[in-house]
């Protein structure tokens, strides 16, 4: 029997399962996709928000900026890319003024650093913004984050501390019985004392497995443009404009990686799974964007994607015990803010909640780091040389777009986190996120996928279970 369950392997469940594996308790994750953070945690704008716009008084804030504060260690320790470049929320109107002061006075409330600025002090810092531009709002802690390594790592960290993570475990039961719950999945059924619900936009489907209850989770699309590593200094801050009804709106940002990433927008959707996107919406997006900064390269667009907020119907983080099971706990409705957030919530899932259900007694021998990441594009050409001499294999370049060495493809290979597909490789590496999106790497990457898994190349999956990339093996002789 398992002391804590967590349904769930995005950034919220990897970081609650990290803050947990700080204690003398056997942990299981149980995650119905191939990959930790492979829904919400995937697709998203990487930001790392200061804590100016939620609500004061909301958990929402609270998290927010708790999480903000903690980015700093959190990704230093789990060797994440991060930069507190800072954000500005622009106004491009006169009528958009007062907007910027009533945010200003919420960004004192939540205790977040910021100051407006005149329109020529944005146009200095921002060559490329709108012209007409009146001024904005600056948060000098906001900053970006490499979502898929942050979620990733937090797992991989969680696991060397002794958590242990089922993938593919989609849960279709709780049962309470006695002092303990029985989690019942499509593979099998577990037993555990505590249960934390932390299962994205499936939470109100498995808190309903335990108790009726009065929320429920919305899907919000969001769709995106990626732009290519076209110029490094095109735009220096997350440029958003002011935040409406709908959410934080169209943003332009760069990323930890030098790509650049317009988007989201923000559309109601009644299929959890519907990761679609379509034209006319990217339309809007554009001309949307085209107000932040008009000079937007979209010719050097390579993909667009879409993800699904889970929006609760709270409009707030729901963070609590089952009213019908302490035992049970929820932790759902983890929209945005939640990337930032996550470390926090961890944090106070572990120490407040199951803290109060269960003794925490820390291990002697917990460690907070990763081991750390060798990229060879980080290298200086002395460093890199040295490096290629003590292991060939990074000098040898399987994705030439990112300059993605086979060195660091065997690296992560190698970590606690199983990788079970091309996609999981593409999220730790980069390997097939560049220009040609995989045209050149993938097919190489497939075949040592297949020999490191001691599996047929017929078997070797692109993103869920089943999606197999090689059809059959061609014959001699066959058509």
């Amino acid at each position: 029997m398992k002391h804590v369950i967590i349904i769930g392997a995005g950034a919220v469940g990897s970081f609650i399962a990290r803050s947990l594996s700080r204690y003398q308790l056997d942990v299981l994750v149980l995650e119905k996709e191939n990959d930790v953070g492979d829904v919400t945690s995937m697709a998203n704008s990487a930001i790392a928000h200061s804590g100016y716009d939620p609500v004061p008084g909301t958990k929402k804030a609270y998290f927010n900026v708790r999480g903000n504060r903690m980015m700093p260690q959190v990704t230093e320790e789990l060797d994440v890319p991060f930069m507190q470049c800072g954000t500005l929320t622009v106004a491009i109107e006169d009528q958009q003024l007062p907007m910027l002061k009533e945010l200003l006075e919420r960004s004192k409330e939540n205790d977040v650093p910021a100051q407006i600025l005149s329109a020529n002090e944005v146009r200095a810092m921002e060559p490329n913004i709108n012209p007409e531009v009146k001024g904005a709002l600056l948060c000098p802690t906001g900053g970006i984050v490499n979502p898929f390594l942050l979620t990733c790592n937090a797992m991989e960290n969680a696991m060397d501390n002794g958590v242990e993570l089922k993938l593919n475990e989609e849960v279709v039961s709780i049962e309470k019985v006695d002092d303990h719950f029985k989690v019942t999945t499509k593979n099998g059924v577990y037993e555990s004392k505590v249960v934390i619900n932390a299962a994205g936009l499936y939470s109100d489907k498995i808190a309903a497995m335990v108790e009726d209850i009065d929320w429920s989770i919305r899907p919000r699309k969001g769709e995106y443009y990626v732009l290519d590593h076209f110029e490094w200094n095109f735009v220096n801050h997350v440029l958003f404009p002011l935040p409406s009804e709908k959410g934080k709106g169209i943003l332009v940002t760069m990323t930890t990686s030098g790509n650049y990433l317009v988007g989201p927008s923000s559309e109601w959707v009644d299929d959890k799974d519907d990761v679609s996107t379509d034209s006319l919406t990217l339309a809007n997006v554009k001309e949307q964007a085209k107000m932040l900064v008009p000079n937007i390269p979209f010719q050097h667009q390579i993909r667009v994607y879409s993800g699904n907020r889970a929006t609760p119907s709270t409009h707030d983080f729901i963070i609590e015990n089952s009213k019908k099971y302490p035992e049970f706990i929820n932790v759902a409705g983890i929209e945005s803010p939640g990337l930032v957030s996550s470390p926090a919530i961890g944090e106070y899932v572990a120490k407040e909640l199951v803290g109060k259900l269960l003794p925490l007694e820390e291990k002697k021998d917990y460690n907070p780091r990763v081991r750390k990441h060798l990229r060879t594009i980080e290298l200086s050409d002395e460093e890199r040389k040295a490096l290629i001499a003590k292991n060939p294999d990074y000098g040898h370049m399987i994705c030439q777009c990112e300059r993605v060495s086979l060195g660091e493809i065997e690296d992560v290979l190698s970590r606690s986190v199983p990788i079970n597909s091309i996609k999981a490789i593409k999220k730790r590496t980069r390997a097939g996120f560049g220009r040609c999106q995989g045209g050149f790497c993938q097919p190489i990457i497939t075949m040592l996928l297949a020999q490191k898994k001691g599996i047929d190349v017929t078997k070797v999956a692109y993103g869920k279970k089943d999606s197999y990339i090689v059809d059959h093996k061609v014959t001699k002789g066959e058509n």
